[in-house]
């Protein structure tokens, strides 16, 4: 919610779901699609004009910034990652995720966002974030990167879908307890979608109750909520971003590391394990 417009009398204004501004080729045309865009526009703009001004030699300014955000990120990518040479192929993808969220997280702070211009009654601008289509096809998207590349990365379906089961498919318990593993896998696209939208939509909603509670003083009962509204917005940034990187990190390690010992086709059927004993017998 904009302090420059929060003074109200009728109660505060809250948004959750999108609304239409206009149609484009039969597609229909909602608010957090047009600032999603913009935004999009405005960081390929921006980091191209960062990434012509790199140098060796450290900078200061928003440059700065940027180098601490994408250094952040990769120590967090490649400590996750047993192979650094993995975690730098899946590097790029990771970092272009959380400034993307980022930067529409918290482009709902910004002046001319949410009621400070309106077209039918509604926002014309709402942040992309706060649509939960906007953070579903995110969540879609990055849990579709995750499983392409755990499934490339073990070598096959069967492999990867062998390592949710602790003992072997055949007895019941081990069966049970698979398909709850499985089951608690294809939630994560809810729960990651969930959580994005529903932290910055109830922000926006707790900095709109503050402001109109406030009357005339809005930016002063806001301004600590609005605040906060901002440093979530970074932290759910974060959040996601990292679930993701630990959903992968996970499955690449474990093949990593059957790989490195040379483990990848004898496996015990009653542990589903890598039989160390028996190839140790055999030798």
């Amino acid at each position: 919610m904009n302090l420059l417009n929060v003074v109200a009398t009728t109660g505060p204004k809250v948004y959750i779901a999108p609304a239409p501004i206009g149609h484009f080729l039969g597609l229909t045309i909602t608010n957090s699609m047009l600032y999603g865009w913009i935004c999009l526009v405005a960081m390929i703009v921006l980091f191209t004009w960062v990434a012509h001004r790199m140098s060796i030699k450290p900078k200061g300014g928003f440059i700065q910034y940027v180098e601490l955000v994408v250094e952040f990120i990769t120590n967090t990518v490649e400590t996750a990652f047993e192979d650094k040479s993995k975690a730098r192929k899946y590097l790029p993808y990771f970092v272009t995720l959380f400034c993307f969220l980022l930067f529409n997280n918290l482009s709902g702070m910004l002046p001319f966002a949410n009621d400070a211009f309106t077209a039918h009654n509604m926002p014309l601008l709402r942040p992309m974030t706060g649509d939960l289509n906007t953070t579903l096809a995110a969540a879609v998207v990055t849990m579709g990167l995750v499983y392409t590349a755990s499934i490339r990365e073990t070598g096959s379906v069967r492999k990867y879908f062998r390592h949710f089961f602790i003992g072997s498919p055949l007895n019941p318990l081990y069966l049970v307890l698979g398909l709850l593993e499985m089951l608690s896998d294809v939630t994560r696209v809810i729960s990651l979608s969930l959580r994005l939208f529903l932290n910055i939509a109830i922000g926006e909603i707790i900095v709109a109750v503050f402001a109109y509670l406030g009357h005339i003083l809005a930016p002063v009962s806001a301004v600590a909520f609005y605040l906060i509204d901002g440093f979530d917005g970074a932290l759910q940034a974060f959040i996601f971003t990292i679930l993701a990187i630990m959903y992968l990190a996970i499955v690449v390690n474990q093949a990593t590391e059957a790989k490195h010992h040379g483990l990848t086709h004898g496996v015990d059927p009653e542990t589903m394990s890598p039989n160390l004993a028996r190839d140790g017998m055999d030798s």
